[in-house]
């Protein structure tokens, strides 16, 4: 038990990190089993559900939430690890903490959220990922598939965006180290992500290959530079991006996961990176789809260069075709380098346990001085002044945009500034007349706009009414706007620059909305700053 694989198939197993899913059948947990014991597999990557794979979006799968998925996940984990012969490295992508994959968890703020904060604030980059590392811990994970390294240069990119710190590539890189640092200083293994740089694509990898134009010379300019200083920092683990980069592969749109050139040649020679190298998930069309052969694209991204096949579904073939075609040395290389972080992580001797439970409100604690540290003023034209002063002669409304006037941003501004609100939810087919009618009395609005959705497909889910509503009032009113989600979402609302006052709050968490409110009451200075370049209308 617990001795280092013996024979090279032992060993190849290693490689193997097949995708697990929280909410399972018994039927799937047993094939999983079977997988441990037969072919020694190295780890495991768990998400929620089948439904709620990326790849399975447009399948338009039904994803049934369930409050017990934290013990639910434990319970896989101690039972998987029971037939391991060797302890399995358990991995997550768990980038604003276990709250992306696991109900009820703690939730911490994106990574544009955090690129928002100043510099000298990046402590509180490392306390989440210390924070997450620790959460991680109670349930038996040590090894978290984040932060992302990507330098999000494109607006429009579908995948990256508010996963991203921002478009400065030294910010990026600073954050990126001190939120690997918080998850190493409580044992938990990080992972730097998409080598070489998704920041500028605008093309989703789950569902296509997106292709980079830029050169070498331009790529160690920009979107290397995170990873870079990540090599410099020895970094556990480095995550190879499902996107082409022709100048780096002879001209051809090859998937860089499947790219020695750009694995081989590029991070391991050039940038001289000897540390764990692992694929992005292998069941993304844009790579999976490629091979008619079962095992033949798992044997393409290990000959690549990648040490750990992350999501791979053809377990068995995988191994015969690495056995069948693999030098010696080369299952030696990525073993050792496996083994290397299994015993980082303090897996292999048996006394590393889960530590503690999930702790709420050391959470709330962290994101209310993150909110403090973000929020960001666009547009300041006395905002609080304004607003006291129709707040005294009765021309003060409120209007909530995709929350109902009970939300917690308007509970706060109504312990000083009580003034009648209305709210507009999705659908609603009152929007018209609330212009014309019960806006008509006040020349002064408050309004929150709490974006439907991160990713700017189909405007954020903002529909086209909403967005005329807002015209309309930036243009009649004095409006001071509140933007509780993605800041990309800012360039799509009409009229932005003529708000009396525009700030960006980032999340929607209750301690974002409470201080935004402070910030209006009590007219305090907002410290954060855009991590991305916005253009208003």
């Amino acid at each position: 038990m617990n001795k280092i694989p013996q024979t090279v198939q032992q060993k190849v197993g290693q490689f193997f990190f097949p995708a697990v899913f929280i909410n399972d059948t018994e039927e799937n947990i047993q094939e999983t089993e079977r997988l441990i014991r037969d072919y020694n597999i190295g780890g495991l990557t768990f998400f929620h559900s089948r439904a709620s794979a990326a790849t399975n979006y447009e399948g338009n799968k039904k994803i049934v939430f369930n409050d017990d998925s934290y013990k639910q996940l434990k319970e896989r984990i101690e039972r998987f690890q029971k037939c391991a012969t060797t302890p399995l490295l358990i991995s997550i992508d768990a980038e604003w903490g276990l709250a992306m994959r696991v109900e009820k968890t703690p939730q911490y703020p994106y990574a544009i959220t955090l690129g928002a904060l100043p510099e000298s604030q990046s402590h509180l980059v490392y306390e989440v990922g210390k924070q997450i590392g620790l959460d991680l811990k109670s349930v038996g994970i040590h090894y978290n598939l984040a932060p992302l390294a990507d330098v999000n240069n494109n607006p429009d990119n579908p995948v990256i965006g508010y996963r991203s710190f921002g478009e400065n590539k030294e910010k990026v890189a600073h954050f990126a180290l001190e939120y690997l640092r918080g998850m190493s200083d409580v044992g938990v293994l990080g992972c730097l992500k998409h080598f070489p740089g998704h920041g500028n694509t605008n093309i989703d990898s789950h569902l296509g290959l997106p292709v980079l134009k830029e050169t070498l010379e331009e790529l160690l300019e920009n979107e290397l530079y995170p990873f870079i200083k990540g090599i410099e920092n020895n970094v556990d683990s480095i995550m190879i991006g499902h996107l082409a980069v022709p100048a780096l592969n002879s001209g051809k749109d090859t998937s860089a996961t499947l790219s020695k050139p750009i694995i081989e040649t590029l991070l391991r020679e050039q940038l001289g990176y000897n540390g764990l190298v692992i694929s992005d998930a292998l069941n993304m069309h844009s790579v999976s789809k490629l091979y008619d052969v079962k095992g033949q694209l798992e044997w393409e991204a290990f000959n690549a260069g990648n040490d750990v096949l992350c999501f791979a579904e053809n377990v068995p073939e995988g191994i015969q075709a690495i056995l069948e075609k693999a030098s010696p040395e080369r299952i030696e290389e990525s073993f050792n380098r496996i083994w290397k972080c299994k015993e980082k992580a303090g897996i292999l001797n048996q006394t590393e346990k889960g530590l503690g439970v999930l702790d709420f409100e050391r959470t709330a604690l962290l994101n209310d001085k993150i909110a403090q540290s973000s929020i960001t003023k666009i547009i300041d034209n006395s905002n609080s002044e304004t607003v006291f002063e129709a707040y005294k002669n009765n021309t003060l409304a409120k209007l909530s945009l995709y929350k109902t006037e009970d939300n917690d941003f308007f509970k706060t501004l109504n312990i000083q500034l009580p003034s009648p609100a209305f709210a507009i939810k999705a659908g609603d087919a009152t929007i018209n007349t609330l212009v014309e009618n019960d806006l008509e009395p006040f020349d002064t609005i408050i309004i929150s706009l709490f974006v439907p959705k991160a990713k700017p497909l189909n405007n954020f889910d903002i529909e086209e009414s909403v967005l005329v509503l807002l015209g309309k009032l930036l243009k009649s009113k004095k409006c001071i706007l509140y933007v509780f989600g993605n800041p990309y979402v800012l360039p799509i609302i009409p009229n932005a620059k003529q708000a009396l006052g525009l700030v960006e709050v980032y999340q929607d968490f209750v301690e974002f909305q409470k201080n935004a409110a402070i910030q209006i009451i009590e007219n305090k200075t907002c410290v954060g700053k855009l991590p991305v370049c916005i253009d208003l209308q």
